[in-house]
């Protein structure tokens, strides 16, 4: 399991928002979004390089946190 920090969520259609945009990277799986801590735990199937992971994040709208 992987745990990432995400910036910018304030509700639940951001955690939709932020759980659609991860489950669509390819080596992710199982994404559950925390809107209260502000962070995302996934499976990785295979190692997913962090700006990956940034990117598509950006792209959504969202940050990934530090």
């Amino acid at each position: 399991m992987r745990t990432i920090k995400i910036e910018g969520m304030s509700c639940q259609h951001c955690v939709r928002a932020v759980s659609t945009a991860l489950s669509g990277i390819e080596g992710v799986k199982n994404v559950s979004v925390n809107l209260a801590t502000g962070e995302a735990v996934f499976e990785e199937t295979k190692p997913v390089d962090v700006e990956v992971l940034r990117e598509r994040l950006k792209e959504a709208g969202y940050e990934l946190g530090r």
